[in-house]
């Protein structure tokens, strides 16, 4: 397995002024692009709140040159892209991920986004009422309404304390002065000096800057100008407040004039308090019955200011906690150069740089934050700490977190050929890399497919467990609680793991980084099938999700067969029937996974389980969201496994994505969360479609939706013949092993599994994509709207309208 040697980023300043950095990592599948504008809501005019974001949303209108339906956001959803944008408290980020070959068209999209904005009233106009929509469902979020209450210790002249969202009121689009500030502000700061481009992908660094050269070409030019510094944070010589309220407490802490490098000295600074290890803060408070959890995160950061806050869930009184914070403080400040700690973070974020994404490599990059802690950082931390108040002086017997086991690298073993935990004298005992061939072998419901590379560094597992009743939500909520340790320790060694029920099925998902992943497989599983211990009769409030994610978090459950609950852990693992799929495993990973293996619970599941069918049926769920807010999910299933039709469905939800958000989200204007794609889950593939709207009832809303598939065969027959063997060609591009990036392709191949397709399923796929023509395209959308599949809807309130019945 090739070592880590992650690329670091090259950095330069352009003849123009614009400042890129450039990442040449020659494994990764995708590029990507992250623009930072220095400019965000707190440099608008305070006669217009909301100027900053509304600017953002503007930018994505379209241009004389790309049109709506052929923009940024168009174009890279069309390529099986990402893409987004956010506007903060002083810079608006731009990013988008594509495919190497569709690279240069989304730079070339963005560029001229940023050049030629669509500032016509009518869609200024239009495009006011979207903000006004999410400023509507904000408003009503509960944990949205929470984080903006955590300011209201600072200053009321500081901008934290100020609306900045924007809305219907605030963005008087007709007059003449706010069409002024709004070209001022864009003048003053889309400008080359004003920006950052970062750009990550498998291209060299010629290449990479070349693509940068032009895309600054056609942005005006211009030196970076100053960001006028905030009032102070707060009016008082107090830098910190708290704020309590039911089973939490918020301790926030403000600083001035810190040094230039006290953004990486408070990042590590927060990575220690979060740690959950025996001996530190979050432990001794747990032991003591002080607080269940705790997170430390900055909430702002500029120009020397800084707000750290630090969370509890508590049921306790404030000051005994603080009194805990600050003696850890000073425990923690007493160690002075951290020089352990140092290594050991400077190693978790090589780590995880080195299993990162295009996009998430690109985003880090534009941060241009150290890989770690430097002198200078410590120099800052120190400050920090001091003003703070903690002071080399302290009681409580704290311990230094031990070091994540997951960050070793283990030396190969001496003898390959052994499972772990054999001797020579076990020889005749051959591993499961080696012997495939033998009947224990075949039976065993652990497949390891040979789908994927296994000369890579990365690798995926999934274990899925069939049980005879649906696990008690409390049973749930312990055992992720449980794992949550082990998570974190994973996830800084560069292995992303899940554990999640959804109806009587859990599954344990694991990709990233093979070689630490036999290791933390076995320790997952010794910590599932501990005895239980209990758990809480009453689980702490945690703040809803906005109702159309809770909805989306449901639909694979509703997906399944109901069945009763059970809150007997032991009975549940008894039994429990279980099947496995690994993938990109080398041998030496295969064989050390013997012991893990071993310790899984259950009998083999080598028997196939078919998705629930609802062919023919239009199945209704009711959701209670506990929202004002209206949300529905559509979900078509096919109603075949056969892979044509999956590349028919395929095809139909890659061509009507961006009409269908153009429709209902630009021209009706029904919300501002308007999406549609392809999804699979339990083997089952179908199109989804959903909305959330403030306004519109969710039998309203599928109507739309109706009406749009009705139209669906005129949508086809529309497009040219050029057009559709483009498309058609980018969606078949989309799943070859040179653009798919791994953990994406594993998941197709556990839904393939799921499924009952056979091991060639990704080489067949877009084979069978290319041969969907116009007329098989056409019968495909009849009979979507004829329902042969089924149709399922989740929504967050009752229809009893038929064809449609409630689900049981």
């Amino acid at each position: 397995m090739p070592a880590l040697n992650h690329p670091r980023p090259h950095t330069e300043t352009l003849a123009n002024g614009l400042r890129v950095t450039l990442r040449h990592a020659p494994d990764l599948k995708r590029c990507a692009a992250a623009l930072r504008v220095f400019a965000g809501s707190h440099d608008v005019p305070l006669a217009w709140p909301g100027l900053a974001h509304f600017l953002e949303h503007l930018l994505f209108l379209g241009t004389e040159l790309f049109p709506a339906g052929q923009g940024l956001m168009a174009y890279v959803q069309g390529h099986g892209g990402q893409v987004n944008a956010r506007t903060s408290e002083r810079t608006t980020d731009f990013f988008f991920e594509l495919p190497p070959q569709a690279f240069s068209g989304g730079l070339e999209r963005l560029s001229d986004m940023l050049a030629h904005p669509r500032m016509n009233l009518d869609d200024q106009r239009r495009e006011r009422e979207v903000l006004h929509a999410e400023f509507v469902a904000w408003s009503r979020d509960a944990t949205a309404q929470q984080q903006f209450a955590l300011f209201d210790g600072l200053s009321t002249a500081h901008p934290l304390r100020a609306f900045h969202a924007g809305n219907r009121y605030s963005l008087p689009v007709p007059q003449p002065e706010f069409q002024q500030a709004l070209r001022d502000f864009y003048q003053r700061f889309y400008r080359t000096g004003q920006m950052t481009l970062s750009l990550a992908g498998p291209q060299s660094l010629d290449e990479l800057r070349a693509m940068a050269q032009h895309f600054g070409d056609l942005l005006a030019v211009g030196e970076k100008v100053a960001q006028e510094a905030a009032a102070p944070l707060m009016d008082s010589s107090d830098n910190s407040y708290q704020q309590a309220g039911e089973r939490r407490l918020d301790l926030l802490f403000a600083f001035e004039a810190l040094p230039d490098s006290s953004r990486e000295a408070l990042a590590f600074l927060c990575h220690w308090l979060n740690a959950a290890k025996p001996g530190g803060l979050l432990a001794e408070l747990r032991e003591q019955g002080l607080a269940d959890s705790l997170k430390a995160a900055p909430l702002y950061q500029f120009a020397g200011q800084a707000l750290l806050h630090i969370e509890f869930t508590t049921t306790e009184p404030g000051n005994a906690i603080r009194e805990r914070l600050v003696d850890w403080l000073g425990f923690f400040a007493s160690h002075q150069n951290w020089t352990e700690l140092r290594q050991e973070y400077a190693a978790l974020l090589d780590r995880q740089q080195h299993v990162s994404g295009a996009l998430q490599l690109a985003r880090l990059d534009s941060e241009q934050l150290e890989a770690g802690l430097s002198e200078q950082g410590v120099i800052a931390l120190k400050d920090i700490l001091k003003k703070i108040g903690a002071v080399d002086n302290f009681s409580g017997e704290w311990q230094l977190p031990t070091p994540n086991p997951f960050l070793r690298t283990e030396a190969p073993a001496t003898n390959a050929g052994l499972i772990r935990g054999q001797t020579s004298k076990h020889r005749g005992l051959r591993t499961f890399a080696q012997d495939r061939s033998r009947s224990r072998r075949e039976n065993s419901p652990m497949q390891f497919s040979q789908a994927l590379p296994d000369n890579t560094d990365e690798g995926a597992i999934y274990l899925r467990w069939r049980l005879q009743a649906k696990p008690h939500p409390r049973v749930q909520s312990n055992l992720e609680n449980r794992l949550q340790p082990l998570r974190e320790d994973a996830r800084q060694a560069g292995v992303d793991f899940s554990f999640s029920a959804s109806g009587n099925e859990w599954l344990l998902k694991m990709t990233g980084l093979q070689e630490p992943m036999p290791t933390v497989l076995e320790h997952v599983l010794k910590e599932l099938t501990k005895p239980d211990v209990g758990f809480p009769q009453e689980e702490p409030p945690s703040m809803p999700l906005i109702p159309i994610r809770q909805l989306l978090k449901m639909l694979p459950e509703h997906s399944l067969e109901r069945t009763a609950e059970s809150d007997d852990v032991q009975q549940l693992w008894a039994s429990a029937r279980w099947q496995g799929l690994a993938m990109g495993l080398s041998a030496q990973t295969q064989a050390a996974m013997g012991l893990a293996l071993s310790r899984v619970p259950g009998a083999a599941d080598d028997q196939p389980s078919p998705p629930t069918s609802i062919n023919a049926l239009h199945l209704w769920s009711t959701l209670d969201t506990g929202s004002s807010e209206h949300a529905l999910l559509l979900f078509c299933p096919q109603a075949t496994q056969d892979i044509t039709d999956e590349a028919a469905w395929r095809l139909l939800a890659h061509l009507c994505q961006t009409p269908f958000y153009q429709r209902l989200r630009v021209e009706l204007q029904l919300g501002y969360a308007v999406f549609s794609g392809l999804r699979q889950f339990h083997g089952q593939t179908g199109l989804l479609f959903g909305v959330q709207s403030p306004s519109v009832a969710p039998q309203d809303l599928l109507e739309h939706i109706e009406r749009f598939l009705n139209e669906m065969p005129e949508l086809i027959e529309g497009i040219d013949d050029a057009t559709f063997i483009a498309q058609r060609q980018a969606l078949a591009d989309q799943f070859h092993a040179t653009a798919l990036p791994h953990a994406q392709a594993a998941e197709l191949l556990w839904q393939g599994k799921l499924a009952g397709h056979s091991s060639d399923y990704l080489e067949r796929l877009p084979e069978a994509i290319l041969l969907i023509d116009r007329n098989a395209l056409k019968e495909a959308a009849r009979r979507l709207n004829q329902a042969e599949g089924g149709w399922r809807c989740l929504a967050s309130s009752a229809c009893a309208t038929a064809p449609w019945q409630a689900a049981k």
